[in-house]
């Protein structure tokens, strides 16, 4: 049966990375019966985690709160290599029977919402062409960069170095760097990953930032986990080291609000520890922001410590003046020589996937919507989109979002409703406006939130990017509250 004959889906999910696998399984479970798609345009289930195929690629986040709630972790290390988590998410689609619900190479170009017929109607890219597709209810797991356009600064005089640039979101499989002198440039967890894992082969690595990140080191096993596992059932243990990790990263995450200067000091001692009193930590690693404006960079078992200790690996703090024939001019007079160049440089943040919305054909701005609960858009029927945590684990916000997806499906069912779409109160017209996300300074997200929708300073209309606060309000807040209207 080709696309276009396929019949009305109850719900297509678009993208088969982390988010929207876990949020078939949810739908599979509490919403039995719904017949449904999910479309990747990837030829592969893993969305992130098979698109980064750069040396060390690894999360930096612990795998008890960045895997699934109903999934438990058991292998030793919580913080896993990429082939771990592209294994892990690949064996819940099969083991959940996920895998045959996905279209391959399908990718959505537009989607039109249809009063008349109260359904979404998709235009969708595929090897033979076109394809158009229905559905009652759209969930967007598609992510938040884009996935064909990294982010890479110009930098005077590139097209004067000889070897090559390369960015690690287009990592060349064929890229021999042994024996090769090595520039990274960037501050954030790409480069403090890709450093140690070169290293090991490459003449030398020279990491290059214009400013310092907040790098912490912790061991890639839970010791605290893995003794649980060996006495308690595991969806018991990985339960409780969920609960563990994720109070332990909130409370953190509040000490950096309340007291940032305490925290930064405890952050800065711990680098001093690892690399000697003669290292200057003031130049390569203390951030002119508090800590958590950004994220923290996250480093197992201080194996870039441990490079840079041992000569492997050498951070600069300094501004590029120039690209030359063999490396960079730095504008405090001082020249890299390289021979690969690595512009770990950041993402270029995308609404959606990028395609083109529109409701009755008339294009929808999700810049001049209200973000409702941070999953759905005013004014918008019938869809839901997935954006995870910046200050913890994104999973721990895509399970949440899943679950209230499949408790909205429910609540339309036992409605008899059709259409359910958040609309602005009398109340909620002179709320003002914040950003989608907001006290976060990374560079990223601040070239593209003016695209994203605005939070008030009110529920619903608040992204609040707090695990306690979200869990209670999806899970359990009123569906049927004044603002979600159903019909």
């Amino acid at each position: 049966m080709s696309a276009n004959e396929l019949p009305m889906q109850d719900v297509i999910i678009i993208g088969a990375g982390l988010s929207g696998i876990g949020a078939a399984v949810h739908l599979q479970q509490h919403c039995p019966g719904k017949r449904y798609l999910i479309l990747e345009a990837r030829p592969a289930i893993g969305g992130t985690w098979d698109l980064f195929r750069y040396p060390g690629i690894r999360s930096d986040s612990d795998m008890h709160t960045l895997g699934y709630r109903f999934k438990p972790w058991i292998a030793s290390k919580a913080i896993a290599d990429g082939p771990s988590i592209l294994d892990y998410v690949r064996s819940t689609a099969d083991e959940h029977g996920v895998t045959p619900h996905i279209r391959f190479g399908h990718r959505l170009l537009a989607a039109d919402w249809s009063d008349s017929q109260a359904c979404w109607q998709l235009r969708v890219a595929t090897a033979d062409g076109e394809h158009t597709l229905h559905c009652r209810m759209l969930l967007m797991c598609s992510g938040y960069y884009n996935y064909g356009d990294a982010y890479t600064p110009d930098f005077p005089g590139r097209e004067r170095f000889t070897g090559p640039v390369i960015h690690p979101q287009h990592w060349p499989q064929d890229l021999d760097y042994s024996g090769k002198k090595v520039v990274i440039i960037g501050s954030g967890a790409t480069a403090m990953t890709l450093a140690p894992a070169m290293a090991e082969l490459a003449a030398s690595v020279t990491v290059l930032q214009r400013s310092p990140t907040y790098v912490v080191s912790r061991p890639d096993k839970d010791v605290i986990a893995n003794v649980l596992r060996k006495i308690l059932p595991p969806s018991w243990a990985y339960a409780i080291t969920r609960w563990k990790n994720v109070w332990l990263s909130q409370y953190i995450y509040r000490r950096s609000r309340t007291r940032p200067e305490r925290l930064k000091k405890m952050l800065l001692d711990r680098v001093r520890k690892e690399l000697g009193p003669d290292y200057d930590v003031e130049r390569h690693f203390t951030p002119r922001y508090n800590p958590w404006d950004q994220r923290l960079c996250l480093v197992p078992n201080a194996d870039l410590f441990k490079s840079i200790r041992a000569g492997k690996t050498v951070m600069v703090t300094d501004s590029i003046a120039s690209f030359t024939e063999t490396g960079i001019a730095l504008a405090s007079g001082q020249t890299l020589p390289a021979d690969i160049i690595i512009t770990a440089t950041g993402l270029n943040l995308e609404v959606l996937g990028g395609a083109a919305f529109s409701k009755n054909g008339q294009p929808i701005s999700f810049a001049d919507t209200w973000a409702y609960k941070g999953l759905m858009f005013s004014d918008v029927p019938n869809m839901v989109f997935t954006f995870g945590y910046i200050n913890a684990s994104w999973t721990l916000r895509a399970d949440l979002i899943a679950e209230f997806f499949c408790r909205l499906i429910n609540e339309m069912d036992r409605q008899g409703a059709r259409v359910c779409v958040p609309q602005l109160r009398a109340s909620d017209s002179a709320m003002p406006a914040r950003p989608f996300i907001d006290d976060f300074s990374a560079g990223y997200m601040q070239r593209m939130m003016h695209r994203f929708p605005k939070q008030g300073d009110r529920e619903p209309w608040l992204n609040s990017q707090n695990y306690g606060r979200d869990r209670k309000m999806l899970r359990e807040g009123a569906l049927d509250d004044g603002v979600l209207q159903f019909r």
